[in-house]
């Protein structure tokens, strides 16, 4: 059984759109450690809510699918890339990142004000004040805002 999540990504950085152009993607950038530990905690077949933060309105844009299990974010290695850490190494890598794939756009964004007054999301992680860009999601909750999400937010 697939277990679900919530993925942030700021629509200007990597949109739903640009998922669903490029059919897939890794999802590398992580540098917060318990983002990047629940994204070790990812199986391939789960599902993801692909959420768009800082935005106007934020809110759930459509779906993913994990498509490889966390590997090391070898970003993190290139001293040239905006995502470097240098005190991780291939040795001893200190981030992840798994791979998603697209799996549906919904007709509507569903604005996080709908999710904060949707019944059954009052325990949402995404409804209360939280900066984690990975997310766990219950069965119920990914149930009810896939329901808002193709009726059209």
């Amino acid at each position: 059984m697939p277990r679900h999540w919530l993925m942030k990504s700021e629509p200007e950085v990597y949109s739903i759109d640009d998922l669903g152009r490029d059919g897939a993607t890794s999802w590398e950038g992580v540098r917060n450690y318990k983002a990047r530990n629940l994204m070790r905690e990812m199986e391939v077949g789960d599902l993801v809510l692909f959420y768009h933060s800082n935005a106007s309105p934020p809110g759930v844009a459509g779906i993913a699918r994990v498509t490889r299990e966390a590997y090391p974010d070898h970003f993190a290695w290139d001293p040239d890339h905006r995502y470097y850490d240098p005190k991780s190494t291939p040795e001893k890598p200190r981030w992840f990142m798994v791979d998603v794939e697209f799996s549906e756009k919904f007709p509507a964004l569903v604005p996080l004000a709908v999710l904060r007054d949707a019944p059954g999301l009052e325990e949402m992680m995404v409804t209360k004040p939280t900066r984690f860009s990975v997310q766990p999601v219950g069965e119920e909750e990914f149930r009810i805002v896939t329901r808002l999400g193709r009726s059209g937010g």
